[in-house]
């Protein structure tokens, strides 16, 4: 994952994680999100742009993520599956260096608690 190894734990998790560089290019997508992207090449979308596995008003969204900095998140729903997902920066240095998607799938009930 971009300058580093990922560390085994992230490779492990229930949820799908692809990280893009500023120019939007794939560097890294866990077990899940290869599993996920199968059908699209899983492990060998790493070097192709995360914009080519999205269709055009998700490209958008995706570019104002990137240039606003404010994060993405969102529900869907697809084959009867429900699912959070989180486009945000990552940052190196200080530095933007590019975006984060991780997504998740959602239980149909979800217990919601008011914390003070």
């Amino acid at each position: 994952m971009v300058d580093e190894k990922p560390v085994e734990w992230l490779e492990r998790l229930p949820c799908s994680v692809t990280v893009c560089d500023r120019n939007y290019t794939i560097l890294y997508l866990n077990e899940r999100s290869a599993e996920v992207n199968a059908k699209d090449g899983g492990k060998a979308l790493v070097g192709r742009s995360l914009l080519d596995c999205h269709p055009p008003e998700a490209q958008e969204k995706l570019r104002k993520v990137m240039m606003s900095g404010r994060p993405n998140i969102y529900t869907i729903e697809k084959n009867g599956v429900k699912k959070m997902i989180l486009q945000c920066h990552w940052r190196k240095g200080g530095e933007v260096g590019g975006l984060v998607e991780i997504s998740f799938e959602l239980p149909e009930q979800i217990p919601h608690f008011l914390r003070t």
